[in-house]
């Protein structure tokens, strides 16, 4: 760990002169997925708190992930989790229901921040003062920090589902559109787990789904 400046806190550090000591980052992940729900994470550090090691979480493989979110647990000040379900992308859409999972991340964090910097070009409107930074999470420390818990627990909560639909094989794809998961739901139709509003895209008619309980 290393207290000293780097260019990738040089964001925070504008807002850390102005008095924002506590400064959330927020990341979110499974927002192109065909399956599963999206992930949100919320995470704050002391000032300067630094570990050249965490990067933007699709930069690293997934055991490097892992090693580095527990590094991001002993060095956060705070972290949360928030989640949008199926149910919610289906009925509100994936946007509304990215916003939702994110401003539920900033809602349980036990720290309030001074300031949150979300990943994109868009805020979700939480109480909070915010600033969207796009590839925020190639450019800023804390949002690479809260990508990779995002990705972590997202990728641990889809290899558990993946025991109740094996056919599916979740814990490869993650839920996401590939040529096998495809092959799959046009198999053996979708399961509750799905998210039905986005295999509309992708298959040719509704009328033919086969639920999978």
């Amino acid at each position: 760990m290393s207290h000293v400046k780097e260019f990738s806190l040089l964001i925070e550090e504008r807002h850390w002169i102005k008095g924002c000591k506590y400064i959330a980052g927020i990341d979110e992940v499974g927002r192109g997925a065909l399956a599963g729900p999206v992930f949100a994470c919320a995470v704050i550090f002391e000032p300067y708190v630094y570990d050249a090691r965490i990067k933007d979480s699709k930069r690293l493989t997934a055991r490097a992930r892992k090693e580095m979110s527990d590094q991001i647990h002993n060095l956060s000040r705070d972290w949360s989790i928030g989640i949008a379900s199926v149910e919610e992308i289906d009925r509100f859409n994936i946007r509304q229901a990215t916003f939702m999972a994110m401003k539920r991340a900033l809602y349980q964090l036990r720290l309030a921040p001074d300031l949150v910097l979300i990943d994109g070009n868009a805020i979700p409107g939480s109480k909070y003062e915010e600033i969207a930074v796009i590839d925020g999470d190639e450019k800023s420390f804390t949002i690479a920090a809260a990508s990779i818990l995002a990705k972590v627990k997202r990728d641990e909560f889809m290899s558990v589902l993946s025991a109740n639909f094996p056919e599916y094989r979740f814990e490869k794809n993650k839920g996401y559109g590939t040529s096998d998961h495809i092959l799959s739901i046009k198999k053996s139709g979708p399961t509750i787990q799905h998210r039905y509003s986005f295999l509309k895209k992708i298959l040719n008619s509704a009328d033919n789904w086969k639920s999978v309980e």
